[in-house]
């Protein structure tokens, strides 16, 4: 790990991103087809998003992110991709109107969350999953601001946040740590609460 780099990448997202205002951060799973019902409604959620002002961030890949960024570049503001360099190259998707390179996953991870207002968790993987663990711990510190999250897909997060009520009970986290995300299956609602 080059102390160097790192600098770089955080130096060089800082001067790309800054004036960025309304920005939405968008997680999911790289491996869902275009056609899938969940990438059929990140497509949607990125237009609506684009259309109402906000600018759409993802990690570039395919999925979820191809989906939500193809949604975002039809509309009226900016597709965002933020890629990573890994032993198989992933190609940033096509729809992006700019894209960052990072070679580090914290890097990326830090900027995605930074510059963002609000996150949106599609089911994904352990790269989301991580993701999602990471904004709970900054909100629930205070180690960030406080931004909106939202779980979009509630079959899906269910298993997760059942584990998460054992948590409160035992006192591992408290009340206030599960009212700090929102799940749901509408699209709309999303839009509604992040216009708020």
């Amino acid at each position: 790990m080059n102390i160097d780099v790192i600098e770089s990448e955080l130096n060089n997202a800082q001067q790309a991103l800054s004036d960025l205002t309304g920005n939405i951060t968008v997680f999911g799973s790289a491996r869902i087809a275009q056609d899938d019902p969940l990438a059929v409604e990140a497509y949607r959620l990125g237009r609506l998003l684009s259309d109402h002002g906000f600018n759409v961030l993802t990690g570039a890949g395919p999925g979820i992110m191809e989906a939500i960024n193809h949604g975002a570049f039809e509309g009226k503001s900016k597709s965002i991709g933020l890629n990573i360099r890994l032993p198989k190259e992933q190609n940033p998707n096509p729809y992006l109107d700019e894209c960052l390179m990072f070679e580090h996953f914290f890097t990326r991870k830090v900027t995605l969350i930074k510059h963002a207002d609000a996150c949106v968790f599609f089911p994904g993987g352990f790269g989301t999953t991580d993701e999602l663990m990471e904004v709970l711990t900054l909100v629930q510190t205070r180690k960030g601001k406080n931004i909106k999250i939202f779980l979009f897909g509630i079959d899906f997060w269910t298993p997760l946040i059942e584990w998460f009520k054992r948590l409160e009970a035992v006192e591992y986290i408290n009340q206030v740590d599960l009212d700090s995300f929102c799940m749901t299956d509408d699209i709309n609602q999303i839009l509604t609460e992040v216009k708020e």
